[in-house]
């Protein structure tokens, strides 16, 4: 028996199984460098490896996708916010150990700053000329609300926050504005989750299984952030254990069960966008 869908159906799901896709191309890239021998500190330490272009591109497209689930309910906001976030971990690499670093054990080697500059302003760019679009599209279209002037107010202040700390203090904008945003963005993840483990949608078991794979999730994630940073002030980092490489990869798998669970809820929804 053939099962009718309509397009949007089929656009909402694709824009899922991308999601879930992307992440699992992040994993594999950087999980065939693990053996390299290398010493891989962590997940965004891939952006050095051959694997870096599997890590900017998957970023990218998880960044794309997350823009494309339309939505005015505060879920959407947060992971709007989110994406514009994503960009920033993909273009803004993290610090890594190089005997190029002059006065610090970590830096971004001034090898790449020229390709950093030149993506850095290119993405805040389009992300500026996206918030002109959304918001004329938000007045053309009468979608205009406190929660979409909010969310277009934040990303505008995270780009001109960041583009400011770099203008004025480049070397400790390079050294922390990478592990901000990750560290941002996987807290709106879990806020995410944790919304939609709390909105109200229709009753049942699969609801009540959903339910509790969110705040699993939401969970999940934020006892990760605190016990990498528990590990990173403890000095366990030095000591040799892969304290970052491991809380990363965990709340990237916690990601990807996100949006597995939201697939699977949102599968045969007539209108599957993100609740109003």
């Amino acid at each position: 028996m053939r099962i009718r869908t309509t397009s949007t159906q089929r656009t909402y799901r694709y824009v899922r199984l991308g999601l879930i896709g992307a992440t699992a191309l992040l994993a594999i890239g950087v999980g065939l460098e693990l053996p390299s021998g290398e010493g891989l500190p962590s997940v965004s330490a891939a952006y050095y490896t051959p694997a870096g272009p599997i890590f900017v591109g998957s970023l990218t497209a998880i960044a794309l996708a997350l823009l494309a689930l339309s939505g005015r309910s505060l879920e959407q906001g947060l992971l709007d916010i989110a994406a514009v976030l994503a960009l920033a971990i993909a273009y803004v690499p993290t610090t890594v150990s190089s005997g190029a670093c002059l006065d610090a054990a970590r830096c971004v080697p001034p090898a790449v700053r020229p390709t950093v500059a030149n993506n850095a302003v290119a993405v805040a760019s389009v992300v500026l000329l996206g918030v002109i679009a959304a918001a004329i599209l938000a007045r053309v279209q009468s979608t205009a609300s406190a929660g979409v002037a909010a969310t277009i107010g934040v990303v505008v202040v995270i780009v001109a926050g960041g583009a400011t700390w770099a203008l004025i203090a480049p070397e400790a904008f390079l050294a922390g504005a990478h592990q901000i945003a990750a560290v941002a963005f996987f807290v709106l993840i879990a806020a995410a989750a944790a919304v939609a483990a709390w909105r109200p949608r229709r009753t049942g078991r699969l609801r009540r299984g959903v339910r509790i794979a969110y705040a699993t999730v939401a969970v999940g994630i934020v006892v990760t952030l605190v016990l990498l940073l528990v590990g990173v002030i403890s000095g366990l980092e030095r000591a040799g254990v892969p304290v970052v490489l491991v809380g990363e990869s965990v709340a990237l798998a916690l990601f990807a069960v996100f949006w597995l669970v939201q697939t699977v809820e949102l599968w045969n929804e007539a209108d599957p966008t993100l609740r109003e």
